[in-house]
């Protein structure tokens, strides 16, 4: 009987796979394949069942996750999409909400939306507010836009009107013409895409998932049959923004909702993590090989949100995105990998991305073409790897080519030599970790204080440490697995489906009955696509309202009884926003009324229980491998560094840094004034000795 269950993970230059049965667990790391993804998935596949010495028919369950779609759109190589709206309200996606990401930037460059003005077509029809029909949908203008959007050859089409939100009766008209007149075209209805008030968001949304629908349907249908093929008969499930699992049919309905699929398993990755230690404040971080994630999570839940920007004009500079409205894993991503490309600026300044070298060439080390500097260069100038040992001896590293490139691009301009470039480079690339998980946290009116790092990811491991001494941690754990850790996060994740829709209230005037109807049909919503994939396990809900101050532009989420509403149930409702609004801004308005804007409800399948980690005695540490010469980064001194292999180490084993823990994905680096000991897990546990 199949009791195996497989994952994997497209990243931007490597494609990660986790296998588990019982209680063992096989992972395997190949290269990503850009012009077919696909093909990657199934040669991991074939490397990772070649390990366990398993066959497609013992694997019961396959989950995937993608950053595919989040490059369609950061690319612009999306579907040619058309836009259907309401009369007047055409240039809705380029105004958006008139804000600016820089007050002072007379050059200011805004996101270019993703439907060009010719492809915005407008149909005379309108609703109130309260969803009332003031005009009727015009159906012969609706016809002669179809005919005009089938000379243009558009490839998707996305429906939004005004306050579908509210009533959807004309967008689902619209959408039956469509399929009477052009059966073939997929269609992404705001009402079912993203059914909440601020229209700018709302379009954006729907017609993002419009851009990426035919290229990310087309993709997931390619992999099920491609893993068909191979002879596997297990259902296949996607990995969602939000942290839950969905079937591949709600996900090539919804592709937008996998913009965020491979870091929320990382997020899951160390939310589980996290559980098994007992500690209820960490920071997830996750480097890979293009982009480095991070994500606070406490009470061993990730924080969650309902909005994302994706291809930002100004790194870093919140609102400079395409905004788009969908359940998400909050989280800080930058461009800071081991494939990051390093340069000098034109006043003196080592800059570190975005820009990736990625699978193909790679860094200038992979000796694969590529002859610009990567942070994977740098971090073998300083004597962080061993060349022929990199990703367990997959991928020879080549010294030379990425002292040369370092040479050329970054120490001839700045007359260092390709070591000191390294550490510049290096150095650079920790800080912008460090920078944005600082930002993250003020963010979230949070603080590292008695906060721990969990690192991931090829890079996490190796550039832990370090980061950790930026933003004040003095303790960090490297789990087992670690290299994958996006992948064995899928493993962990629950089958889960989020339903979010307005319905405006105020507590003065709250219509408990009203809204008792709401939470119940997203409930009965979000149930009906979970129990496609739950194989009758239990199943939790959670409730959220998003709630402000009359008057304020921003809402704060707060939680709900998981029940039908009583009127007793209001005053302690605002007195947990009154509580929750005083966390972030340090104290109540007294005498504001609130309003209610949205509500969210999620069902997902119950987690197991967690065994928490058992105490374990000391024992002896073997003899180091080997030794290396490593630069280290605060101090810029060269000393040899003792080397372990992880698969040697016994739990209870202590190790003094500085020294280096080798494993086939990646290597955890022990910083002086650094110890590392191994739990009774088998993961790394490193602690900073007090100043």
């Amino acid at each position: 009987m199949a009791s195996a269950r497989l994952a994997s993970d497209i990243g931007g230059t490597f494609t990660d796979l986790a296998l588990e049965r019982g209680g063992e667990r096989w992972t395997a790391k190949v290269l990503t394949t850009p012009h077919a993804p696909e093909l990657g998935v199934l040669e991991g596949i074939r490397v990772v069942l070649a390990k366990a010495g398993l066959q497609p028919s013992d694997i019961a369950l396959f989950i995937h996750g993608t950053t595919l779609a989040t490059n369609a759109v950061i690319e612009r190589k999306g579907a040619k999409t058309a836009l259907l709206t309401t009369e007047g309200f055409r240039d809705v996606l380029a105004l958006g909400n008139e804000s600016r990401y820089d007050q002072y930037d007379l050059n200011i460059e805004l996101p270019q939306p993703l439907v060009p003005r010719r492809w915005r077509l407008a149909v005379p029809e309108r609703l109130d507010n309260e969803g009332k029909v003031l005009l009727p949908l015009d159906e012969a203008a609706l016809r002669r836009q179809i005919a005009f959007m089938k000379s243009e050859g558009i490839e998707s089409v996305a429906i939004g009107f005004l306050h579908a939100f509210v009533n959807a009766a004309h967008e689902q008209r619209a959408a039956a013409i469509l399929a009477e007149e052009w059966p073939e075209v997929p269609v992404s209805l705001s009402s079912e895409v993203s059914p909440e008030m601020r229209e700018w968001e709302r379009f954006s949304t729907t017609v993002a998932n419009a851009y990426v629908q035919p290229l990310m349907a087309s993709y997931l249908h390619r992999l099920r049959e491609g893993v068909r093929e191979a002879g596997f008969a297990c259902p296949l499930f996607l990995m969602l923004s939000g942290g839950g699992l969905t079937t591949l049919e709600t996900a090539a309905r919804f592709p937008i909702r996998l913009v965020e699929s491979g870091p929320a398993g990382g997020a899951i990755f160390s939310a589980h993590v996290a559980r098994q230690r007992g500690w209820s404040k960490v920071l997830s971080f996750d480097m890979g090989g293009t982009t480095a994630k991070v994500c606070l999570i406490d009470d061993f839940a990730p924080q969650a949100s309902r909005t994302f920007e994706v291809a930002r004009v100004g790194r870093f500079k919140k609102g400079s995105g395409l905004p788009l409205r969908i359940p998400v894993i909050e989280m800080v991503e930058i461009g800071a990998g081991g494939g990051s490309l390093a340069q000098v600026d034109s006043l003196g300044r080592i800059q570190v991305g975005p820009e990736s070298a990625g699978a193909d060439p790679g860094p200038a080390c992979y000796g694969r073409g590529g002859t610009r500097p990567a942070v994977t260069d740098a971090n073998l100038a300083l004597g962080r790897y061993e060349p022929s040992l990199f990703a367990g001896g997959q991928f020879p590293l080549h010294v030379e080519p990425a002292k040369a490139a370092l040479a050329e691009h970054v120490g001839q301009k700045l007359d260092l030599p390709p070591e000191m470039a390294a550490l510049g480079v290096v150095e650079m690339v920790d800080e912008n970790m460090a920078n944005a998980a600082r930002v993250h946290a003020i963010e979230s009116g949070k603080g590292y204080e008695g906060r721990a790092i969990i690192a991931f990811g090829g890079g996490g491991p190796v550039h832990g440490y370090r980061v950790a001494e930026k933003i004040g941690v003095s303790r960090m754990l490297v789990p087992s697995g670690a290299g994958v850790g996006s992948a064995i996060g899928f493993l962990r994740a629950p089958v889960g489906y989020e339903v979010v829709k307005s319905l405006y209230q105020r507590f003065r005037s709250f219509d408990v009955a009203a809204v008792n109807g709401l939470l119940n049909a997203m409930s009965a919503e979000a149930r009906g696509v979970v129990q496609q994939g739950s194989f009758g396990a239990e199943l939790s809900e959670t409730r959220i309202a998003y709630m402000r101050y009359v008057g304020q532009g921003h809402e704060i989420a707060v939680a709900l009884p998981s029940r039908d509403l009583a009127e007793a149930d209001i005053a302690a409702i605002r007195a947990d926003y009154d509580a929750e609004y005083s966390r972030f801004y340090d104290r109540p308005v007294p005498g504001s009324d609130v309003e209610i804007l949205s509500f969210a409800v999620t069902v997902a399948t119950l987690l197991p229980e967690v065994a928490p980690a058992e105490a374990v005695a000391d024992s002896a540490a073997p003899a180091p491998v080997r030794h290396q010469a490593v630069r280290d980064t605060s101090s810029g001194e060269v000393a040899e560094w003792s080397v372990y292999e992880r698969e040697q180490l016994a739990p209870g084993v202590a190790l003094a840094g500085p020294c280096i823990v080798a494993e086939a994905e990646t290597s955890t680096l022990v910083g002086p004034g650094w110890t590392c000991r191994m739990d009774a897990l088998g993961y790394l546990e490193l602690t900073k000795e007090a100043a």
